[in-house]
């Protein structure tokens, strides 16, 4: 079933330590100081306890300009890139989008608050049962999980109007752009595995448009159509 309308939070009471503070100043001083103007995604961010999506030893660190270790060789990503890329998906309340890398869930719980469903590929199945009991935890109920190769995305659920993949590409996953719905924009870093530049493809009647953003590293982009 699907959601479409906005999902209110239930918190319990070590999500609900008070770090609101210390997100109203993560927005002020890392978004909306370098250029992040959605609304949506600013309220967005400042509402999602990002402290919940990472270990109970490093939620002190949770609202730093940086990103952190989440086990498994993964990171949850600098609050910063977060929100750039979620920007860039232009999402709308009634979009049906695609998460490639669920990760810590931090990215998947954003993105929960802006459209009407999000679907989330990852291939190390712990992290995906973490993720899953931090979104639960924060009442993030319009999610779907899966267990997989996200360079081949979600076929069964395709198409989506947003794609975004947290993880470095050697190329843009043609898979990825053939699940977009006719006007729909993917993100995804793409380079070598030490540098990538941030894209967004958007489908149009004449095929992909692709437009360069900004730098960024990510961890690796493993499965059939990445590294």
């Amino acid at each position: 079933m699907r959601a479409n309308m906005r999902l209110g939070f239930s918190f319990g009471r070590d999500t609900m330590r008070d770090y609101s503070a210390a997100r109203k100043l993560m927005v002020k001083r890392q978004l909306e100081a370098r250029g992040i103007r959605d609304p949506r995604v600013l309220a967005a961010m400042e509402e999602i306890p990002r402290h919940v999506f990472v270990d109970y030893s490093l939620a002190d660190e949770a609202y730093d300009d940086n990103p952190l270790p989440i086990g498994e060789g993964q990171t949850i990503s600098q609050p910063y890139m977060v929100a750039v890329m979620t920007e860039l998906l232009e999402l709308q309340p009634h979009d049906r989008v695609l998460e490639i890398g669920t990760g810590s869930g931090y990215q998947a719980a954003v993105l929960s608050r802006l459209c009407a469903w999000v679907y989330t590929v990852e291939r190390l199945e712990r992290l995906l049962q973490k993720a899953r009991k931090a979104l639960d935890e924060c009442g993030c109920w319009n999610v779907s999980f899966l267990v997989g190769d996200g360079t081949q995305g979600w076929a069964a659920e395709a198409p989506f109007d947003g794609i975004i993949v947290t993880a470095g590409a050697p190329v843009i996953p043609e898979a990825l752009v053939e699940q977009l719905q006719l006007g729909g924009r993917l993100v995804i870093p793409v380079g070598d595995r030490f540098s990538q530049t941030l894209k967004r493809v958007t489908k149009t009647r004449d095929g992909a448009k692709v437009e360069s953003h900004t730098g960024c590293r990510f961890v690796d982009l493993i499965g059939k159509f990445g590294w």
